[in-house]
């Protein structure tokens, strides 16, 4: 229930932002000349997207969350009993 509350007043504070202090301002980024990085934007996203993915794969695989160290050592000690 706390995260259904959490995520509907994120929801609220974002719709009201974007409905009135965003339309307010000027950080729409359009005045910064930014047209002569053009050639770079669709490798920019697609890194973005990548990185994004495999660090969600990462993450959701359970790999972020098995140490590292456990399973050197388990590979170093099964390694020395075998001839």
């Amino acid at each position: 229930m706390a995260i259904t509350i959490g995520f509907a007043a994120t929801m609220v504070g974002v719709g009201v932002y974007v409905t009135i202090i965003w339309p307010l301002t000027f950080w729409d980024l359009a005045n910064l000349g930014l047209e002569r990085y053009g050639s770079w934007i669709n490798t920019v996203l697609w890194s973005v997207f990548a990185g994004g993915s495999l660090a969600g794969y990462w993450f959701f695989s359970g790999a972020a969350f098995k140490p590292k160290a456990k399973r050197n050592a388990q590979a170093s000690r099964g390694a020395g009993t075998r001839r």
